[in-house]
């Protein structure tokens, strides 16, 4: 009796023998795939690309270019120098230079404290109605800054605010038109900002890490300081030179509440830029805004790999 085979099910286009229809194509197709990909994908970035070059790149180099222009007072000729560079890092500029940073540095390292402080208390409080009004009044309170809450510290802690009259601190030499004024202004915003800024890094410390650090017998106390605080540190040293960049460019608070009585950089920046200068020294405010930008970048290359490392740990 014959034998029958089944014939062939595979047709021409079938994959060939050891290979499944569902098998995963080949690593090269794969990369050629992906390549492909990567092709279309570039596009869709060029219109923020754009954006950045003509809004921030141009700028940028137009402020670059005139900070090293010095206009020739008597026949109004342009000529490269480093002359106000020099100006800009000596006499009352480097006075004004110094005392934007001794501020920022002194709010940066009170915000980032009692701002960790507040928002450890936050994610330890069980009333979650109480600690989503906190996350939501930190929002509000971090926007509140400028000219709005200088002239709400003039009413309460002027010469003739509220607040002074009631305690009497006028009789104990307190001033609010002084740098220990502008450290409490700062503060008001910056303390604010510290909590939603750290509330994320603090809810990443995970709960197995304080139930294995008890389980061996340690305190509290020795947890945050073996285990949480070094964990934390790169987000909390990440957030404090944020705060250091928010304070260090803040200018309306200042202004409003001081004038020129605490010298600041911005607020000599704005004179300069007002036409308090004199003739030949038009390109002064940019030499000044110049340091301010090295003094960003650097604020910036600091924070980035900090942030990084913080989402490493806690991500």
């Amino acid at each position: 009796m014959a034998v029958t085979t089944p014939a062939d099910p595979a047709g021409p286009d079938a994959p060939a023998t050891g290979q499944r229809s569902g098998a995963t194509p080949p690593a090269s197709a794969r990369r050629r795939a992906g390549g492909g990909a990567r092709h279309w994908r570039w596009p869709a970035v060029v219109p923020f690309f754009a954006f950045m070059a003509v809004c921030f790149g141009l700028p940028a180099c137009t402020l670059a270019y005139n900070a090293f222009t010095v206009v020739d007072p008597a026949t109004g000729a342009d000529h490269y120098s480093l002359e106000n560079v020099h100006r800009s890092l000596s006499g009352a500029y480097a006075t004004g230079l110094a005392g934007s940073v001794e501020l920022s540095l002194l709010s940066a390292v009170l915000a980032t404290v009692l701002g960790t402080v507040i928002g450890q208390a936050l994610l330890s409080s069980r009333n979650g109605a109480l600690r989503k009004a906190a996350v939501s009044a930190s929002g509000v309170f971090a926007n509140f800054s400028g000219a709005p809450l200088a002239f709400a510290f003039i009413a309460t802690l002027g010469t003739t605010g509220t607040v002074t009259r009631l305690l009497h601190l006028k009789s104990t030499g307190f001033s609010l038109y002084t740098f220990t004024g502008l450290v409490l202004a700062y503060l008001y915003f910056m303390v604010p900002l510290m909590v939603v800024t750290v509330l994320p890094a603090l809810d990443g410390v995970r709960t197995q890490w304080r139930e294995a650090a008890a389980s061996c017998g340690a305190t509290k106390a020795q947890f945050w300081r073996h285990v949480g605080l070094p964990v934390l540190m790169p987000s909390l040293l990440g957030g404090a030179v944020l705060m250091f960049g928010t304070a260090f460019a803040s200018h309306a608070t200042a202004a409003v509440m001081t004038g020129s009585s605490v010298p600041l950089i911005t607020i000599q920046i704005a004179n300069a830029l007002s036409g308090n200068v004199l003739v030949g020294q038009e390109n002064l405010a940019l030499a000044m805004s110049l340091n301010m930008v090295v003094i960003a970048l650097l604020v910036m290359a600091v924070q980035i790999p900090l942030q990084r490392r913080s989402n490493r740990w806690l991500g």
